[in-house]
């Protein structure tokens, strides 16, 4: 596996394709304005490819937060076509290595909520709690999705610490339909 970061603004084939197919669209920042982010913020966004040829197709990308407090892993895909074969594996422990100074988080679709993909949100939490990231109790609602948050560190994570990421987020990007969530903690 081999894998790059992606500079502002440059195209790359087949990225935008994942990108759309990988994420809900009321999940999605639109492409052009993601792209054009890593060039505004210290964003981390790495593409991965199955192997060290540069004719190598794209198995998938990662878009990490360094937070002040944080390392929020924002986006994190593996293509259809590669899922169940151990990259995704691959891709988190390399993540968990290479941001193992400050603890991480991330927010996944909730595995409790009724939807058309909960055994899919049911495996993908599965997934993080095999390597290590555990329920924070924290959730927050956005377009009527609920978001579980994950953490992995001895740190606690609370709503506040949510709210203090996001607002670090806001500096640079918000969709102006998500200032009206609804949030929760068990």
């Amino acid at each position: 596996m081999r894998f790059r970061k992606l500079k502002a603004n440059e195209h790359i084939e087949g990225l935008q394709e994942l990108y759309e197919e990988a994420f809900p669209k009321e999940e999605q920042i639109p492409y052009d304005r993601l792209i054009q982010l890593v060039g505004e913020m210290s964003l981390d966004f790495v593409i991965y490819y199955q192997d060290a040829c540069e004719q190598s197709e794209i198995l998938g990308f990662t878009i990490v937060f360094p937070a002040k407090n944080f390392d929020w892993f924002w986006y994190f895909a593996v293509r259809k076509d590669f899922r169940g074969k151990g990259f995704g594996q691959q891709i988190l422990t390399q993540l968990i290595r290479e941001y193992s100074t400050k603890s991480l988080i991330l927010d996944m679709e909730s595995p409790t909520q009724i939807c058309e993909n909960q055994e899919q949100r049911k495996r993908r939490h599965r997934f993080y709690l095999r390597n290590g990231f555990r329920d924070t109790n924290v959730y927050k609602t956005f377009d009527s999705i609920t978001y579980t948050i994950l953490i992995k560190g001895e740190k606690t994570f609370t709503m506040k610490d949510y709210d203090d990421v996001l607002n670090e987020l806001k500096c640079f990007w918000w969709r102006k339909d998500l200032e009206n969530e609804t949030e929760k903690v068990e």
